[in-house]
């Protein structure tokens, strides 16, 4: 009964989602030389703006392998900040989460879980997150969902309401099976996310190790340790598929960055190319904000209204990357996406886009979105509105638009 409830709250969280990801591009090659990556899928992406800074054949579908967990993590971290589980709910081990009678699990990266254990939430999600371990993924999934099966099932369509497009997954853990794939772009969506939206979930990817039964595992992501990067996540992956992968994410001065590194030929490799990375973001870039969250850009008319004008900008996450040095060069534009704006307008309703650029070269767009709602004027009020505006169409000059902000 606990899976089934908790499946029909993981339903109701796919539909009401928390984040909308404004995903650009900065376009470093058109400033600065981008690094030479070893690896056969990679990207970097700015946390704030979601704007990527650099990548190299982002869209291709690599065998994700343990980046899998990322998910899990994610769907785990959304059940638990909903409530539908608490992190001290205890989790009786069945067969098929320990390697003692699962051959899968055999040789892979354990929790050494044992059938009858009674095992919380909270270490299972560290076994997860800190530890790799395989069996703690079946034994989170068959308690949520009630079976692997169906907890796959939600992680497919969280990967579809994130934008998701190249990724498929077939199993919790990233253990070999046909037809998983996912791609670097879509590794840093998922890990954008999981840092915006579940701050005490992300918390545990910087925890160095983790002792379950008396069994210390360190984390595998070694730059953990890194003296010279702030890294605080976030996951290693492997198999003979898909090479050596790593998602990572560093903070430098109060900005965050996001690397993705797949499918590197060695174990070496995939820290010093993400490490290559990082280093590259924060000294080429900086993220900037020209228009706030909570100011008003441009104010419009509208037609058709309770009242004449409504106020808009560039939305809940209107940050921008722009190459170091450069952020005073910014200028910005919005541009309707029909002549008139009609009432009724819903809050965050998008009306348009907005425009950055530097000199004549085009570095970001962002939506351009209603402030306040706008419901309809009453019968006379329309009746006046309908013939103020076929005379504004007619002469070129909007009547009576006391207050209209220009573009």
């Amino acid at each position: 009964m606990k899976g089934i409830r908790v499946v029909g709250w993981l339903l109701r969280a796919l539909v009401a989602k928390l984040l909308v990801l404004n995903i650009g591009l900065a376009q470093a090659e058109d400033y600065l030389p981008t690094p030479r990556v070893a690896a056969q899928s990679w990207l970097l992406m700015d946390h704030e703006s979601g704007e990527v800074l650099a990548q190299g054949n982002a869209d291709a579908r690599v065998d994700p392998a343990s980046l899998v967990k990322i998910m899990t993590s994610y769907v785990l971290g959304q059940a638990l900040q909903g409530g539908a589980v608490e992190a001290h709910d205890r989790v009786t081990i069945d067969t098929d989460a320990s390697a003692a009678g699962n051959a899968q699990l055999q040789g892979s990266s354990l929790m050494f879980l044992k059938p009858g254990d009674r095992v919380t939430i909270d270490d299972l999600n560290k076994g997860i997150v800190i530890q790799s371990g395989n069996d703690a993924c079946i034994a989170v999934a068959d308690y949520l969902a009630g079976s692997e099966q169906a907890f796959v099932d939600a992680m497919n369509e969280q990967a579809r309401l994130l934008g998701m497009l190249n990724t498929q997954f077939k199993t919790v853990h990233g253990l070999a099976a046909e037809g998983q794939f996912s791609s670097a772009r879509d590794m840093a969506l998922l890990s954008r996310a999981l840092i915006e939206q579940l701050p005490a979930e992300y918390a545990l990817y910087k925890q160095k190790a983790f002792s379950f039964n008396q069994v210390v595992q360190h984390n595998r992501n070694r730059l953990l340790w890194s003296t010279s990067l702030a890294v605080d996540g976030l996951k290693t992956g492997n198999s003979a598929a898909g090479g050596y992968s790593l998602v990572t994410s560093a903070v430098l001065d109060g900005r965050r960055l996001i690397a993705v590194v797949l499918g590197a030929e060695s174990d070496r490799l995939r820290f010093q190319e993400s490490e290559k990375l990082l280093k590259w973001g924060f000294r080429a870039f900086e993220t900037v904000t020209p228009i706030k969250a909570d100011e008003v850009f441009v104010s419009k008319r509208v037609w058709f209204g309770d009242t004449h004008n409504v106020k808009l900008n560039a939305g809940a996450h209107p940050a921008i990357s722009v190459p170091y040095g450069q952020a005073d060069d910014v200028s910005v534009s919005a541009i309707l996406d029909s002549p008139e704006l009609h009432a009724p307008l819903q809050v965050g309703q998008v009306v348009g886009v907005v425009n950055f650029q530097i000199g004549s070269r085009h570095i970001a767009e962002k939506p351009l979105v209603v402030m306040e709602a706008v419901d309809e004027g009453g019968w006379f009020s329309r009746a006046w509105d309908f013939l103020l505006l076929k005379l504004y169409q007619w002469l070129g000059v909007c009547l009576l638009c006391n207050g209209e902000g220009g573009l």
